[in-house]
């Protein structure tokens, strides 16, 4: 059978930066929580770069038959995407000598409610990018993590209304004794204003370089709720929404304050070389979004573009 990609010359003759397929289906397995396997359902993208001018094309089908030889058993971690890679070039010797690959999953995490037993299912959009280039591997995971945030500001002026509506219900009054006042606070009148608050999403990317292991997804996630303290919560009974209402009230976050905690708690990690953090406060005051992006300011590393970064 004809092979025009091999035996045909290009019209015009140039190379081409990347070539490849997206979009492509494929089961993978990574590590879940307490190191058990998790199957995911991943959308792949597949390219090597065209360095023969004059060459038709590359050989898409090697890469198709590249990605199901090495995940034939579905791993995926750092080493099986570094041979992965490393069988996209050797299959374009001649045509190419870079690769890429990249999957696109939802990570799903069983969280257990604040206070209560009850628990249910959360996701997390992941992307884990690799690129071989000059015989070196670079490997790059992506994760978006939606957590709760209100504002310090509008809390400030909440309490100043609760305070004038104190002084006004009980401007007659030369003493209060304690279940008065505490019956106050209780009531709808003792809660005139609330400070807004709002669905907020902290978007990492983290440069792992030449990563051999299980993917760390969960312990970056979990490294980022934790200093943030208001992550978005699943199934829920009162006590555990007081709670969450209580943690909200002791970690008021602007955009600013969100994104240098999770900057602090990465800087933390000698094995992350590199991230890139944007945080994005989705106003209920506003029609628009706050945001704040912080990169770990290393020579030649991530630039603080507030570029915005799909996951």
């Amino acid at each position: 059978m004809p092979d025009i990609a091999s035996r045909s010359k290009a019209l015009t003759s140039s190379v081409l930066d990347w070539v490849g397929m997206s979009e492509i289906e494929m089961p993978v397995v990574v590590e879940g929580p307490h190191q058990r396997d998790l199957p995911v359902s991943a959308k792949v993208q597949a390219f090597v770069n065209l360095t023969d001018a004059d060459a038709k094309g590359i050989h898409m089908s090697r890469l198709y038959l590249g990605l199901e030889n090495v995940f034939e058993d579905r791993r995926l971690n750092g080493l099986s995407i570094k041979k992965v890679l490393t069988t996209f070039a050797s299959s374009h010797e001649g045509l190419s000598d870079s690769a890429y690959v990249e999957f696109a999953f939802d990570y799903l995490v069983k969280r257990q409610a604040l206070i209560t037993d009850f628990s249910g299912w959360k996701g997390y959009p992941v992307k884990v990018a690799a690129t071989l280039k000059n015989d070196r591997v670079g490997l790059e995971l992506s994760v978006k993590i939606p957590y709760s945030s209100t504002c310090p500001c509008s809390a400030a002026l909440a309490r100043q209304l609760i305070q004038q509506q104190f002084e006004s219900d009980f401007a007659d009054k030369k003493q209060l004794d304690m279940s008065t006042v505490l019956d106050w606070i209780g009531s709808e009148k003792g809660i005139v204003a609330t400070p807004h608050s709002q669905r907020s999403y902290a978007q990492i990317k983290i440069n792992l370089g030449c990563w051999n292991e299980e993917l760390p997804v969960l312990v970056m996630i979990d490294r980022v709720e934790s200093v943030l303290k208001t992550a978005v919560q699943t199934a829920v009974k009162r006590e555990d929404e007081q709670e969450f209402a209580r943690l909200n009230g002791k970690n008021l976050m602007f955009c600013e304050d969100a994104a240098r905690r999770i900057k602090t708690a990465l800087e933390q990690v000698p094995e992350y070389e590199d991230f890139w953090v944007r945080v994005n406060h989705l106003e209920s005051l506003h029609a628009h979004d706050a945001v704040a992006i912080a990169v770990k300011g290393i020579e030649r590393g991530y630039s603080p573009l507030p570029e915005r970064q799909a996951i």
